[in-house]
């Protein structure tokens, strides 16, 4: 029988908890009763009585399973993590809030037969709010025409992935984990489906993200593939500089013309000052955030670090290149 991992990642969920997983199993045990399921939480230091609540679906299902983070480590990191622990022949990621239907796991289970080694569900449309939403998709369009990787539009990580992409993923050495990048990345190579549908609203419960989460998954999107920003900074650097240089000569030249009035030709100097300070200011924030980016991979911290486990066999992790073993739960 095929064992089939469901990850979900939580933070303040405890509204949501223990409805996505009654949709879960019930699904398992009356749609697909032919799979063997595990289906694990990854809980990113909640404060709410999220753990509580995770505590006691363990202990009323020994498959149901467990991970509390120390503290949160973030929407990408926690996530990664968690598909790193799993232990089934594909693993499904979804969030806990509904946003991400329960209901297209038998359709991404039968995609997976047919062979397909990652199946991805796409949002065609939103019940969220419509102005996010189109951000979203100007958001999309913008990063994969940047990018020099195809980029999947509309793809926040919600589908299946087979043990042999989860194995990779345990491979790469990356403090900062992007999945919608890595996966843009390697689908051709595992044969990608996408499954379309509308995002339904959250069920319960306040999303956590906000303009500076979202902000900082397009920065880390931007800043891990692409070129384009540092190569404009490049060209407009050139472009200000021969700007500046005109505007200097054609000053310094009113200025002798000129040289009776001591007002005349604070026009340009000024107009140069404020458009090119802006610009130069723009792209040194801009080339910051790539700075940032390296150093954070520098630093080299782990992925995530584990308070507690639950219901796993063994309480030793799956090892990440680059991380040291576990015991006990807890980090070396």
């Amino acid at each position: 029988m095929k064992k089939i991992s469901v990850l979900i990642p939580c933070y303040n969920e405890v509204e949501n908890v223990e409805p996505i997983s009654m949709a879960v199993v019930n699904i398992f045990e009356r749609e697909i009763p032919d799979y063997d399921y595990e289906l694990v939480f990854i809980d990113n230091c909640s404060n709410d009585g999220t753990r509580e609540k995770l505590e006691l679906l363990c202990g009323n299902n020994k498959k149901i399973k467990a991970i509390f983070n120390v503290t949160n480590f973030g929407q990408f990191n926690s996530p990664f993590y968690g598909m790193c622990q799993t232990t089934g022949d594909c693993t499904i990621t979804m969030c806990c809030d509904f946003q991400d239907p329960p209901e297209l796991i038998p359709r991404f289970l039968e995609e997976w037969e047919k062979g397909h080694k990652i199946v991805s569900g796409i949002k065609t449309s939103s019940r969220e709010n419509a102005v996010i939403y189109l951000l979203r998709t100007c958001y999309y369009k913008l990063i994969r025409n940047m990018s020099d990787v195809k980029m999947i539009e509309h793809f926040t990580g919600f589908g299946l992935y087979d043990k042999t992409f989860i194995s990779i993923l345990r491979e790469l050495d990356d403090p900062i984990p992007f999945v919608r990048g890595i996966v843009a990345e390697y689908s051709s190579g595992f044969n990608l489906k996408e499954i379309e549908y509308e995002q339904p609203k959250r069920r319960a419960g306040k999303t956590h993200n906000n303009f500076y989460s979202l902000y900082d998954a397009a920065m880390l999107s931007i800043t891990s593939y692409t070129k384009v920003g540092l190569r404009l900074a490049t060209m407009l650097g050139f472009i200000s500089s021969g700007v500046s240089l005109l505007v200097a000569l054609i000053y310094l030249i009113n200025k002798l013309l000129h040289w009776y009035d001591v007002q005349a030709g604070n026009a340009p100097m000024i107009l140069g000052i404020y458009v090119l300070g802006s610009l130069q200011l723009f792209f040194i924030g801009l080339v910051g955030e790539y700075i940032l980016n390296i150093n954070t991979r520098v630093i080299h911290r782990p992925v995530a670090v584990e308070e507690k486990r639950i219901n796993f066999e063994d309480c030793q992790s799956m090892e990440l290149k680059g991380r040291g073993n576990r015991e006990d739960g807890r980090m070396e």
